[in-house]
């Protein structure tokens, strides 16, 4: 076999794949988190940009000493940060890993 004939057949073996109901629902399941996830995640960060710029009376209000709600909002970006990094390795785990191997197992079985 040619390198142009393997190219040929290894193009028309991913094609097979990623027109697979498997890799359909493996797509529609992550789109399913990670595009809701990210569209909270940046309204989150968007009211945080928008009360720093035109709420300065309430970002500046002590919440005890000298921590204000603007700082408590600014550490707030990290800690979900790492909550929705959390939440996808969950998710991932448990949704998208399965089904990732069982279309893995089924190229390197020689079944597409």
């Amino acid at each position: 076999m040619t390198r142009t004939d393997r190219e040929r057949t290894e193009a028309e073996e991913w094609t097979r794949v990623h027109t697979s109901p498997e890799f359909t629902l493996l797509r529609r399941s992550l789109r399913g988190f990670v595009f809701p996830v990210t569209a909270l995640f940046l309204g989150w960060y968007l009211l945080y940009v928008v009360l720093g710029d035109y709420a300065h009376g309430f970002m500046a209000t002590k919440v005890f000493g000298n921590i204000t709600v603007g700082l408590v909002f600014g550490l707030l970006q990290f800690v979900s940060t790492f909550a929705v990094t959390g939440l996808y390795v969950r998710y991932a785990h448990h949704h998208l890993d399965p089904l990732a191997d069982r279309i893995r197992d089924g190229v390197e079985g020689g079944r597409w």
